[in-house]
Order: structure tokens, then sequence, then C-alpha cells
């Protein structure tokens, strides 16, 4: 923000300079004189004063303030910064028949030291008994809240405590739910959102601002009088932007059911996901090899399709081999498809962009 001309920068010098220019021209101010060794402290504390000061104003607007001070501003308006959830979902305990599955035995991925990923620990919510089919489905919950709980399918399988009887854990579904403390720029962003488009008695801002109170909400589509006069499709997308689980799709409906006007008929879905799949060869520099070459790429890439979820209405070809070619290690490429198609991508309404497979291959 552009600060008023009495704090702009002005050095210790400077505000000296301008304190000595108004003592009396008979009186010895030079360097070294009661004077000057008077007004000096003085001046360095002005200038410092100045600089705190611009700080100061910079925390009581929006969109310069942070942290604590971005809370208080949310706080005047009914906002919260969301807190992190803990991912949920379901692992499948195999064993002899009659094992007493308790609940609170801990469960976890294998810990890849190569990929620097740590081991993600889960603990059992109830207690369960193995069937005579061998296996018991246990319901989960990441003993830590965060993003990092939402894993992919096969990766819970090593049993942390001790417990005769089973032969292996695994879990046949991803997990999810998983949401990471609301940083500055979402909170920010949310902020402006209720601000600049105010609800007013159940108008579609309400209903988006409705949506994002739940905690795990990444963004909101409105769609009035989807099914007829006096109906609302609320379409949501997780804080990763990805399809929205069952679980948050009931809680928001739930929420949105309290505070909507009576009358109101709310349909509350997730999106649908668009599988992303990108192949391409590439030439590589000296020292990359293709595997940490196609890492560096597939972070790139999951994070500009989540820049396109609910604001874009294709995935371009072009950014796609644009940010493939300023991927660190790689020279040139050819060849490039996505979904096995050398076009954009387009999106439908309801569809936000995941990421599939990403293979490059050595050219």
């Amino acid at each position: 923000m552009e600060l008023p001309d009495f704090l702009q920068e002005e050095r210790e010098e400077q505000i000296m300079k301008r304190m000595l220019s108004k003592i009396p021209a008979d009186i010895d101010k030079s360097e070294g004189s009661y004077i000057w060794d008077a007004l000096a402290p003085v001046a360095a504390e002005v200038a410092q004063l100045k600089i705190e000061m611009g700080e100061y104003l910079q925390r009581g607007f929006a969109r310069t303030t942070f942290g604590p001070y971005l809370d208080y501003r949310c706080e005047e308006h009914g906002l919260k910064r969301r807190e992190a959830t803990k991912a949920k979902g379901q692992v499948k305990f195999s064993g002899s028949e009659g094992t007493v599955i308790p609940a609170g035995i801990r469960v976890s991925t294998t810990a890849d030291e190569l990929a620097g990923s740590k081991a993600v620990e889960f603990i059992t919510l109830r207690e369960e008994v193995i069937s005579s089919e061998g296996y018991v489905l246990v319901n989960v919950e990441a003993a830590e809240a965060g993003s990092q709980g939402n894993v992919i399918v096969g990766v819970i399988d090593f049993l942390i405590t001790p417990l005769v009887g089973i032969t292996g854990v695994r879990n046949e579904d991803a997990t999810s739910g998983g949401s990471d403390e609301e940083d500055d720029e979402r909170l920010l962003a949310r902020f402006l959102s209720k601000v600049q488009a105010p609800g007013t008695s159940g108008n579609k801002a309400d209903y988006k601002n409705w949506a994002l109170e739940v905690d795990g909400v990444g963004d909101v589509q409105v769609v009035p009088l989807w099914n007829g006069a006096g109906t609302v499709k609320v379409i949501i997308i997780d804080s990763r932007k990805y399809p929205a689980g069952e679980e948050l799709v009931q809680a928001v409906a739930e929420h949105i059911e309290i505070v909507k006007p009576i009358g109101a008929s709310i349909s509350v879905a997730s999106a649908t996901g668009k599988e992303i799949n990108i192949r391409a060869q590439v030439r590589l520099a000296s020292g990359y090899s293709i595997q940490k070459v196609q890492d560096l790429y597939t972070k790139t890439i999951q994070a500009y399709l989540q820049e396109l979820a609910f604001a874009d209405t294709y995935v371009s070809y072009a950014r796609i081999g644009s940010l493939l070619l300023n991927t660190p290690g790689v020279i040139d490429y050819s060849g490039l498809v996505l979904n096995g198609e050398v076009n954009n991508l387009p999106l439908e309404a309801e569809e936000v962009p995941v990421l599939g497979a990403v293979t490059l291959e050595v050219r």
C-alpha cells in the first residue's frame, strides 16, 4: 500500500538535519556538541517510529495485514479462520476369524526416505471383529489434522499397535477430508467475497458464503432455479480443489439447511472430477534424472489445475507445454498429449480437473 507522505521512508540523517535547522544559528550545532548529542537519539527514535507507524497502518487493512491481525479484521464480519481437519477412511484388517480390532489401534503408511515422505498414522475409531470371510473394514481417522492425511489406495499397510491374529492391513479406498489450517490468502479471499458481495436474504452470494463457512470447502458454485422456482443447487469442491467427499457434502447441506430462508429447496453436490493424463518425451539437461524432472513437473501441474477449478472452462494444451518446458532439467519436449489428444481439454460447468498419470520419457 502507498503510505502517506509523513510516513514515507526518511533516513535518520534527514530527520537530524531538519531538527538542527530549527536551532538558532548562534548556537553550536556541530557534531559532538551538546545540541548534536541531545538531538541524535531523538532523530533515531523518530525514524524508527515512522517505520513502525507504517507497519501499524498496513495491519489495519485487510489486503495488507496478516496472521492474527487478519483474524481480528475477519471477526468484525463474522468470519473465522478454518482450522485444520483430520482425514478419514477405512482400513481392511485381514486375519483370523473372531479377532477383535479395538478402537485406538494405530496403523500407518510406510515412510519413504528417498522421496522424503514421512509415515502418516491413522487410528481406528470403534471396535470391530474379523468375520468368517477373514477380514473386516474398520473406520479410521488420521492421527494429525492436515492434508497429508489424504492418502491414495493401498498405502496404509503397516500395523503400529501389536495385535495378535492380524495378517495384514490395507486401505481399499483413498482417505479424504483432511485439510490444512486456512492460510491468509484463502481467508482474505473469503473475507473479500463476503464484504464485496454481501448476502441479502438468501441470494446467490448468501449460498456461496454459507457453503464457504464449512471447514474443508475450497470453492463453491451456486445455480439458482436449477430445478424450478425456489430451488438452488450448491456445487462444492474441497480445500485441495478436488471433488468433495460425501461427508463434506453432507456437512454443507446440514449447515445451509439451518441458515437458509424457509421454503427454499436446496441440493448440495460435489463437482465431478475430470482426470487429466499427460504424456510427453523430453530431452534432459545434464545431471537430471527422468524421475526428478517428472516429480517437479507433477507438482507444477497440480498447482496449475488447482487454479482452474471453478475458474476456467478448459485445460490449456499450450500452458501444459509451457510448464513442461520451464521445468528445471527440461531442454526440450515433443509428443505432448493430454488424454491422448493434442488439444485443449474442455471442462463442463460442474467439472474440475484432477491430475491422473504424468508419464515423461527420455527422448
